[in-house]
């Protein structure tokens, strides 16, 4: 067999085998659609004192009202206590 004659046989036989998968999914009958989930979710509460420490600036990196808002905060998220270093 020449090579052009076994490139065309496999061209065929890739042609014949991409006709045979479309008509086996022309055949397949549709799935139902899953009910599409909201864009955009309602957000979590925030915390006002986090609010009132992320107005404070730098400045609310002392204040120990914020650092404990903060640390709950993180309790909370991280569902354990931080270890301190």
């Amino acid at each position: 067999m020449s090579a052009r004659l076994t490139f065309r046989l496999a061209a065929a036989g890739f042609a014949l085998l991409a006709i045979l998968v479309a008509a086996l999914q022309a055949r397949r009958p549709a799935s139902p659609m899953p009910s599409p989930r909201p864009a955009v979710q309602a957000p979590a509460p925030v915390d006002t004192r986090l609010q009132h420490c992320q107005a404070l600036g730098a400045a609310g990196a002392q204040d120990p009202e914020c650092l404990q808002a903060w640390e709950a905060a993180r309790t909370r998220f991280l569902g354990r206590a931080r270890a301190d270093h």
